[in-house]
């Protein structure tokens, strides 16, 4: 314990008493600064309980909204359901150039982006593969003409920008209209998305509870190992209840083989999307929903994953 010394008494000096003779009695505590005993148990540190991240609650009401929303177009009359695919896509295209633009000044022109987008979705639709085609290269020479209204400073980095964002976005998305197109276009759709949300699902409780080995760090650190078995998993086991209870002509095997695919596309897509907003510095692509994100948050594993279960289910069934 430290000793106050009686400076007044003894002339020490109140800093440097070495050499200077001690009061008789009792050691004076410095209630100043009282320092622990030794001997003290500290009390233990609470544990740190895991998070997800996000608001749980609001994610979970917006996701049931949304699946809503798109069950009812889906089901009720297909062109409304085309309709709310080419509304997301708008809003994804308009979240990802503004997102471009904040971050990095590359002005990727929206308008024939939107524009071309919606149709091509259409197109997908209406006229198929060729159509998707058609509507993506015109919409990639849009792109190339608007900017030439601009300044040439950049010219080629922004109609990169819009070329790639064409693609991302829009001409991925066709293959869910394209699926569509089918006899059984709404089970082959609801089956997409079902494995989709499972497989993420899946990646989530399996990660969360037990992940310990990153998948990728540098790109996503919230993702595990363990995750990506989880994944794989869940969505194999969908995949079979699907092939054979929704699609016409399926079989179970089938679905094991279609689960394993949507899980690694997925994950691919979601690390994708980490790979460009961690390049953004960006943790979402926009705000426009609670707990979720913008609505490029929900698309980045649905977007890569839909080319590969359209293509899948019509080599297992046909194009219906």
């Amino acid at each position: 314990m430290p000793i106050v010394p009686d400076t007044a008494g003894f002339g020490g000096n109140q800093d440097d008493d070495r050499g200077a003779a001690r009061p008789s009695g009792p050691p004076v505590r410095n209630e100043t600064n009282p320092e622990p005993m030794p001997d003290a148990a500290q009390p233990a540190p609470k544990p740190q309980k895991k998070s997800a991240g996000r608001d749980l609650s609001a994610a979970i009401g917006v996701g049931v909204a949304l699946g809503a929303v798109i069950v009812a177009s889906l089901f009720v009359v297909k062109a409304v359901f085309v309709g709310v695919v080419a509304v997301a896509v708008v809003v994804g295209l308009w979240e990802l150039t503004k997102r471009l633009d904040e971050r990095k000044g590359i002005r990727a022109p929206l308008v024939p982006l939107a524009l071309g987008g919606a149709a091509m979705v259409v197109a997908g639709y209406v006229r198929g593969a060729e159509g998707a085609w058609v509507a993506m290269a015109l919409t990639a020479l849009a792109v190339l003409v608007w900017r030439m209204t601009e300044p040439p400073e950049n010219y080629l980095r922004d109609v990169t920008a819009g070329v790639f964002a064409a693609f991302y976005v829009p001409f991925l998305a066709t293959f869910v209209a394209m699926m569509l197109t089918a006899d059984d276009g709404p089970q082959r759709v609801l089956t997409f998305l079902l494995l989709t949300v499972v497989s993420d699902t899946g990646a989530y409780a399996v990660g969360w509870r037990f992940g310990r080995k990153k998948l990728a760090p540098r790109i996503s650190p919230g993702k595990t190992r363990e995750g990506l078995v989880g994944a794989v998993s869940f969505a194999m086991v969908a995949g079979a209840l699907c092939m054979e209870f929704l699609i016409d002509g399926g079989a179970w095997w089938q679905g094991l083989v279609l689960g394993l695919a949507v899980a690694v596309s997925a994950t691919l897509g979601d690390l994708g999307e980490s790979m460009i907003k961690r390049d953004l510095g960006i943790k979402d692509m926009g705000t426009l929903l609670p707990g979720h994100g913008g609505i490029m948050d929900r698309l980045d594993s649905l977007l890569p994953t839909a080319p590969v279960v359209w293509l899948l289910l019509v080599l297992f069934v046909g194009s219906g």
